[in-house]
């Protein structure tokens, strides 16, 4: 039986990068585009050349790097390091150049503003090859989830918690310490004050955090990675993440804006509807979009510059139903105006007793008990 194989390890070939790349290779449409650019203009970062030391690379190289990278998933600047001795597309692309992994980081992070600019300057160039139809936009929004884990974000009632902990605890270690005093036992007096010296290094480390938060302003801190947020993610499922948003045109399901924030949907609705507006500089267009953004302070603010935003109905949902239809909405209850009460869908009666009663955070507060506040007949 035949074998297929491979070319001799040895064998010696001729050719060139141009021929290792096809002519329909999407590497070549990137290689034109960047060096179209006007790099001041988009408000890149230019090094200045010097005589003495190593010669620096080019932005375009940092940027076609970026680019291949974008388009192909590469995230990581270590990998895009060895991308750059191993793969044929883009040695073609950079000239054999091998940029280590520091150099390409600090591109992407002295760049951002300029990296958005030519994003918007791409959007335009679709426009004008009218690959994008600009009436209909649908804008959504996807959770990515940070590195930063749950035990790194802290809120003003998370550190206070800790605190009052902390405080507690110390409190039942000087009474031990009082115990131990009168009993002289040296061994257990050493140990009790080293776990209140750590105590009391732990709620300085706290009370940084919460001088930190309050001049910051911001509901919360992380500590891994400082922009990212507990959201909601799924049913009652919360993660730290960040939240990608993307209005996507409807001719060829290309995207036309995008931006990450650390917030729900709910209030994100009018910033990426504008952002999107103004990358394709036109006057108006129809937003479609789920029910996580219907927010009528949102809409207000699309029906002013003329984006007409459909949304769906946000329903009201009962977390303890799962799977079900809540039965026990307010839409459900018959209100009867002769005798001030309401009848539930189970037909009983509802009387209030008129007394107000205030939900609380406090443990006792949980157990509610309904006749405190109706009379059900």
């Amino acid at each position: 039986m035949s074998r297929t194989h491979g070319v001799p390890r040895d064998q010696v070939e001729f050719g060139c990068l141009n021929d290792a790349v096809g002519k329909e290779n999407r590497v070549r449409v990137m290689d034109a585009f960047v060096e179209k650019l006007d790099f001041e203009k988009l408000g890149f970062v230019l090094k200045v050349e010097k005589i003495e030391g190593r010669p620096s690379f080019e932005e375009k190289v940092f940027l076609k790097i970026y680019l291949y990278g974008y388009i192909n998933g590469i995230r990581s600047s270590r990998k895009l390091e060895k991308e750059c001795t191993r793969n044929l597309e883009l040695q073609w692309l950079i000239g054999k150049l091998s940029p280590n992994y520091h150099s390409i980081a600090d591109f992407r992070k002295v760049n951002a503003r300029a990296l958005r600019n030519l994003f918007k300057l791409f959007v335009t160039f679709l426009k004008e090859m009218d690959l994008i139809g600009g009436s209909t936009i649908g804008i959504d929004g996807t959770k990515v989830r940070a590195h930063n884990s749950k035990m790194n974000n802290f809120s003003p009632k998370k550190i206070k918690r800790h605190i009052d902990y902390i405080d507690k605890r110390t409190d039942e270690y000087f009474e031990q310490l009082e115990k131990n005093d009168t009993n002289d036992d040296i061994m257990k007096i050493s140990a009790v004050e080293e776990k209140i010296l750590s105590l009391r290094a732990q709620k300085i480390n706290y009370e940084i955090l919460e001088t930190h938060l309050e001049k910051s302003g911001e509901p919360q801190i992380s500590l891994t990675d400082a922009g990212s947020r507990t959201l909601l993610v799924q049913g009652q499922v919360v993660e730290i993440a960040y939240n990608l948003q993307a209005a996507v045109d409807d001719k060829h399901k290309l995207i036309v804006a995008t931006h990450t924030i650390n917030r729900n949907d709910r209030n994100a609705l009018s910033n990426i509807a504008l952002e999107a507006k103004s990358n394709l500089n036109i006057e108006s267009y129809t937003a479609l979009n789920d029910k996580g953004y219907h927010n009528g302070r949102e809409l207000q603010k699309c029906k002013d510059p003329n984006i007409a935003a459909i949304c769906a109905h946000a329903e009201i949902v009962n977390s303890n139903v799962h799977g079900t239809t809540p039965a026990y909405l307010v839409t459900k209850f018959t209100y009867n105006s002769a005798d001030d009460s309401y009848t539930c869908p189970q037909g009983s009666i509802l009387r209030t007793t008129g007394t107000w009663h205030k939900k609380t955070r406090e443990r006792d507060s949980h157990q509610f008990n309904p006749n405190h506040a109706m009379e059900i007949s």
